[in-house]
């Protein structure tokens, strides 16, 4: 119960009058940005992420989870109602959710997804409280080597599970580790990959590098494929669901929920193996098979449940491990970062305030998600009406003002048309983005742990597997490579990948 009451101070904290309009914005925000075709939560948070500076911390977490939570409600949103998923977690969602649409039922497919969310975030947010305590205690004692295999289980488990190509998710690992090289050594003091640049002396900033990946390059695909009218979208009506969708929904939540939350927990690869698993469940204990791969409200309830119960699970390893296993987890590292905050077995004793208010707002957001924005489902889908050159106008203005107010100097907007140009290029040949943000963030962390654990053992190779957690850890990531390959032989009958519009855009392009 000590956990709880921490949770409840917690809560007691997060909610005044100043930090729920917070939440409130951070919602709205999210929300707005996160329903915008081909922006997933990621993206929503890293190109909202210049919002919260200047508020103190406990305010900006709050603003953070609001973003985090509403942005996750947005992708879902253009699942369903465009087939066009904002990340690939979403993309089992879009198989059912918009055949329900297409059938008339778009409104309780908004239902099932937002009040499934709402539930497998609560859960999840409750386990976080529960559980990162308990491995924080374990993680004061983990040393360098078992350090460096969690973290080489993140990176590798990320670039495999990603897309269709190990080999392109390996290539955008090493450039993100390459950039991550980007500056001073930190045991020498000599300048790396710099090229002459004082600029460059430093280490680049992982918000330009988000925002110029995800926003800038996603920008400009769509430019590069630009159409003058406006997405055709589904009709919205007020979301809700009789009792019939009820009896259907409540037990994929939960059992979402349960399949969703470990994947998260620990560093597997963030919630695509979870909303599959879940989506095959659901198929498998379905009464009417043949209702599946025609508008199933099991196929979405399940999966979405899954995805928000990973997406709370994240939160474990970030908070006592400091390793962020999504591409919103890296943001929102990030943000921490940016306020002098380094997650690890440190931060829930020596920052537990800040923690516990954390989770007691990711809570808060969760809420207020749901009380705002079903009422609001129809005014989120008048957005996607919006003209192409005018939307993007818009994100290209507000990715430019984030990028200069990181440090106020021109500079840091040419970083961020450079990696825009990149994040362009890896769209263009199918590079996931995901693994060079985490070989952005955690190649530096990785660097130092290992010259930590060889110089304890004076160079021997062979300490890397001196401690038992560091074995298991090597033998999970054998295992769960094993898995990959499975799944990659086993899809769900009647699932093909042409029934999914990943991007719009790229079918522009074929």
């Amino acid at each position: 119960m000590g956990d709880l009451d921490l949770l409840w101070g917690g809560l007691q904290a997060a909610v005044t009058p100043e930090n729920l309009m917070y939440a409130a914005i951070g919602v709205l925000l999210g929300t707005f940005v996160g329903v915008l075709p081909g922006i997933g939560p990621a993206m929503a948070v890293a190109l909202l992420l210049p919002v919260t500076f200047g508020l103190e911390p406990t305010s900006a977490f709050i603003m953070f989870a609001g973003i985090y939570y509403g942005g996750m409600y947005g992708g879902s949103t253009t699942s369903i109602l465009l087939n066009t998923p904002g990340e690939s977690a979403s993309v089992m969602t879009a198989l059912e959710g918009n055949k329900m649409a297409k059938a008339g039922r778009a409104a309780q497919a908004l239902a099932t997804a937002a009040i499934g969310s709402f539930i497998a975030g609560t859960i999840g947010t409750l386990l976080v409280a529960l559980f990162a305590p308990m491995l924080a205690d374990v993680a004061v004692d983990i040393g360098a080597p078992s350090y460096v295999a969690i973290i080489v289980l993140a990176l590798v488990m990320t670039s495999t599970v990603l897309g269709s190509s190990r080999l392109r998710g390996l290539v955008a690992l090493f450039l993100g580790l390459s950039i991550g090289l980007v500056g001073l050594d930190l045991n020498t003091g000599q300048p790396r990959l710099s090229f002459g640049v004082p600029q460059l002396v430093d280490r680049l900033d992982i918000v330009v590098v988000a925002v110029g990946i995800f926003a800038l390059g996603e920008a400009m695909w769509v430019a590069a494929h630009l159409r003058r009218n406006p997405l055709q979208i589904i009709p919205v009506g007020r979301p809700w669901m009789g009792r019939e969708d009820w009896r259907r929904s409540w037990k994929p939540w939960l059992r979402g929920t349960a399949v969703g939350f470990p994947f998260g927990a620990i560093p597997a690869g963030g919630a695509e193996i979870p909303t599959f698993l879940s989506y095959v469940t659901e198929r498998k204990l379905a009464r009417d098979q043949g209702e599946f791969g025609k508008g199933a409200i099991e196929g979405v309830a399940g999966p979405e449940a899954a995805n928000n119960a990973s997406a709370a699970g994240m939160f474990v390893p970030l908070l006592a491990l400091g390793v962020p296993v999504t591409a919103t987890a890296s943001v929102m590292l990030a943000a921490l970062e940016g306020y002098g905050i380094q997650p690890g077995p440190q931060l829930m004793t020596e920052q537990s305030d800040l923690v516990w208010t954390l989770l007691a707002s990711l809570l808060i957001g969760n809420t207020l998600l749901l009380v705002l924005n079903l009422p609001l489902a129809p005014l989120w889908a008048k957005l996607l009406q919006i003209p192409r050159p005018q939307l993007y106008a818009g994100i290209l203005f507000f990715a430019c003002l984030g990028a200069y107010s990181v440090n106020l100097d021109p500079f840091d907007i040419a970083l961020l048309l450079a990696f825009g140009l990149l994040g362009l290029a890896m769209r263009r040949f199918g590079l996931p983005v995901l693994p060079l943000i985490l070989g952005v963030i955690l190649g530096p962390i990785l660097e130092t742990k290992l010259r930590e654990a060889l110089a304890i053992s004076d160079g021997a190779y062979s300490s890397l597997l001196g401690e038992p957690l560091a074995v298991v850890v090597y033998v999970i990531l054998a295992l769960a490579l094993v898995l990959r390959l499975v799944l990659a032989r086993v899809r769900p009958a009647g699932f093909e990948p042409d029934d999914i519009d990943v991007r719009d855009e790229e079918k522009v392009n074929r």
